[in-house]
């Protein structure tokens, strides 16, 4: 009899476990599905007041969540990412970096790579700004977000150099070849198309007119 309660009680226990691992399980995918924007930007107003050191702690805990590491490097960059020289500066480099190579988010690389780009122009740009412009194309909307607002503080509201805008016109040109055909029937050019003609336009007022022979005929008439 004792035998029969404590069974009866332990599927008791057994079936409210499933329910709630359920519910969790749902709220965890909608999120993931639909939230993305809300929980990064949440986690930067939760992280908003922490300090340098704790930041950096975040950052290099791979324990942590896709949406809290994100939301760790979006804060260091904006409050400490200028300010940081010398050993310090090389130190956390090697952070993001070795999380970089190691991520398999791309929420996560689009808030390091900025942040790279902030700490030394000159050293990442070359090999992180065309692939945060490739992430514009990317099916979810905030990684499209996330990856235009990196390129407009970096790219659009940074430095004016030849250097870099020959490597966003290059970029942003092999792209638009590739999908000239689709461009010729284009009447109206979705979010995706304004955002990389934004970028042409950037690179273009630093390289010069002559550029615009070089870009498909579909995508002048846009410009």
């Amino acid at each position: 009899m004792i035998v029969k309660k404590l069974q009866i009680v332990f599927l008791c226990f057994l079936s409210v476990g499933i329910l709630m691992a359920s519910r969790f399980a749902f709220c965890e995918s909608e999120y993931t599905v639909f939230d993305d924007r809300a929980l990064i930007n949440g986690y930067a107003q939760k992280y908003a007041e922490q300090p340098k050191e704790i930041l950096i702690e975040m950052i290099k805990d791979n324990e942590l969540t896709t949406y809290m590491s994100s939301a760790a490097v979006r804060v260091f960059r904006e409050k400490f990412s200028k300010e940081i020289v010398g050993a310090e500066k090389i130190f956390v480099e090697k952070i993001l970096l070795y999380r970089l190579n190691r991520s398999n988010s791309n929420f996560i690389d689009i808030e390091i790579m900025h942040t790279l780009c902030v700490m030394d122009r000159y050293r990442y740009f070359t090999s992180m700004a065309p692939d945060l412009i490739g992430l514009l194309d990317h099916y979810n909307e905030t990684v499209n977000e996330i990856a235009y607002a990196g390129l407009t503080d970096i790219v659009i509201n940074g430095p004016k150099r030849q250097r870099d805008a020959r490597i966003v016109f290059e970029t942003v040109r092999k792209i638009l070849f590739l999908s000239r055909k689709k461009l010729e029937n284009v009447k109206t050019p979705s979010l995706r198309l304004k955002q990389k003609i934004e970028l042409v336009r950037w690179a273009i007022k630093i390289l010069g007119t002559q550029e615009l022979q070089r870009l498909p005929s579909s995508i002048i008439k846009f410009l």
